[in-house]
């Protein structure tokens, strides 16, 4: 896999973590465990994007 193929992959799954968070916040019997979760994975993703993307 090269590494601008990875990188959209990271986006991808990235933006269905996002949409995912805006779900579950809409919900009236909202998860605040899940969220928070979710919202960590997005963080780390965001991360290895930021890291892949400057080399």
């Amino acid at each position: 896999m090269s590494l601008s193929s990875h990188v959209e992959e990271l986006k991808k799954k990235h933006q269905t973590l996002s949409t995912a968070v805006e779900t579950l916040q809409r919900s009236p019997a909202t998860d605040d465990l899940e969220i928070a979760r979710l919202k960590k994975q997005k963080l780390m993703l965001k991360e290895q994007i930021s890291k892949f993307s400057t080399h």
